[in-house]
């Protein structure tokens, strides 16, 4: 299916067609890309327009570019990044789809793909891929919204101040969800304060009227309320208080998911997930909020999130045998911050069986990270974990806060703990491995899932 043709990206733009080509994708990255698609020659670290004749060779159909090889298929431009920007701003105008942003410290690909998983039952969805969410990763998200999508949701993500406001401004979302605000990228903040008002910069792109999703149980809610009051916006909010639009009446966890009860407008429904963790209830109410701005049948609603599924690295979990062992392995290699590493702590603790953890660095979080560090001991052993191995300088600090039993083994590079994380491995072991994405935790899953 066409998604654009080279007049519109040119008169998208403003730049000029060398010949005539239809496109049916977009790709920043010669590796990834698949035939028939645009890439756009990027100068970033490297220079995409060193790669333009490998991206004709992999079968792009043309090229979104500031110079190219004579006889390219391609729209040439005076800045590739402005023009991929522009043909974003251009689809966010000129398709039919409702624009829901997603954003918060933990959470926001959860949420993102769950409500993916939501709308799609009720007409054609678009989502941000994997987790694309900062300033190429957004216009790409809305660059490649097709004609006929119904509802885009868009990952809205940031370490700074000031980068939340521009992307909105980019997105304009007609409806925005802040999941949560807790202490993420305090290495880019005085304070969670701090952090607040930059996730309250999703503000900035919405028009009066629009609506604003909210998280009644977080402490920070009130201060962008205010913000969002003030920008003549709807708020609704979700979480345990009877006072929240969305609020959780009961709920019951297993380890394949749970049950949760919602109170809406006086009516109570139930919804079933299929995945495990007490924060997917709170990320089921946010979903549930959105259909309430959206006005969709509820109780359709509810009963299609039982559809919901574990994006990779972020608890999907997978059945192994390693060197004769058979073991089940949770996979949270994506990100870590203290509040999602606690809840991976607690969703794994519904499990049945020893449970080992092999666990990296979390980055990005300030002054305080050693101490944050050291706080995941007890959660650990509240949530019944036997042995724990440690990556990286901050999780030295975990390692002389846990009992002399825990300590697996410490190591200042992943790698080296894998040949004793095999070495104590029993039938029926359930094995978490979690940490920041740049800790390198990844590739360990990576190579026990025997991909690496």
């Amino acid at each position: 299916m066409t998604l654009w043709s080279s007049e519109e990206i040119a008169k998208a733009t403003g730049g000029k067609s060398t010949k005539e080509f239809e496109i049916t994708g977009l790709s920043i990255d010669t590796r990834s890309l698949k035939a028939g698609e645009l890439f756009v020659a990027l100068k970033d670290t490297r220079d995409g327009h060193d790669y333009i004749p490998a991206a004709i060779e992999a079968g792009a159909a043309g090229v979104l570019c500031e110079t190219a090889p004579e006889g390219t298929p391609a729209v040439i431009v005076a800045d590739s990044t402005k023009a991929l920007e522009a043909l974003g701003v251009y689809a966010r105008d000129n398709r039919k789809a409702l624009r829901i942003g997603v954003t918060g410290s933990v959470g926001k690909t959860s949420v993102k793909e769950a409500l993916a998983v939501m709308l799609s039952a009720f007409g054609t969805t678009h989502k941000s891929l994997k987790s694309f969410n900062n300033h190429l990763g957004l216009p790409i998200t809305l660059a490649t919204i097709p004609n006929e999508t119904a509802y885009a949701v868009l990952e809205m993500g940031m370490n700074h101040a000031g980068e939340m406001s521009g992307l909105s401004t980019l997105a304009k979302p007609q409806i925005a969800v802040i999941n949560n605000v807790v202490g993420a990228h305090l290495a880019h903040f005085d304070s969670v304060e701090a952090i607040a008002d930059a996730k309250a910069e999703i503000i900035d792109g919405m028009a009066p009227g629009a609506i604003i999703i909210l998280n009644g149980d977080n402490e920070h809610t009130p201060r962008i309320r205010e913000k969002a009051v003030a920008a003549q916006l709807r708020v609704l909010t979700f979480g345990h208080s009877d006072e929240d639009d969305v609020a959780i009446v009961s709920k019951n966890s297993h380890a394949n998911g749970g049950n949760v009860r919602l109170r809406i407008a006086r009516q109570q429904f139930d919804v079933t997930l299929m995945v495990p963790g007490e924060h997917w209830f709170m990320n089921a109410a946010a979903c549930m909020a959105v259909a309430v701005a959206v006005e969709l049948p509820l109780r359709r609603c509810a009963m299609a999130l039982r559809k919901t599924t574990l994006a990779p690295g972020r608890g999907d979990t997978h059945a192994l045998t390693i060197e004769g062992k058979t073991i089940t392995l949770i996979d949270e290699s994506y990100n870590a911050n203290p509040a999602s590493m606690r809840a991976a702590f607690s969703a794994a603790a519904l499990r049945s069986g020893r449970k080992l953890a092999l666990l990296g660095d979390m980055y990005e979080l300030g002054a305080d990270e050693l101490e944050m560090h050291r706080s995941l001991a007890e959660p650990l052993v509240a949530a019944g974990f036997e042995r724990v191995f440690m990556a990286g300088e901050c999780m030295r600090m975990l390692m002389g806060a846990l009992p002399q039993p825990m300590r697996a083994g410490w190591s200042s590079k992943p790698q080296t703990l894998l040949t004793k994380l095999k070495g104590e491995l029993l039938d029926g072991d359930i094995v978490l491995i979690k940490g920041s994405n740049a800790s390198g935790v990844g590739k360990l899953v990576a190579q026990l899932k025997g991909e690496g």
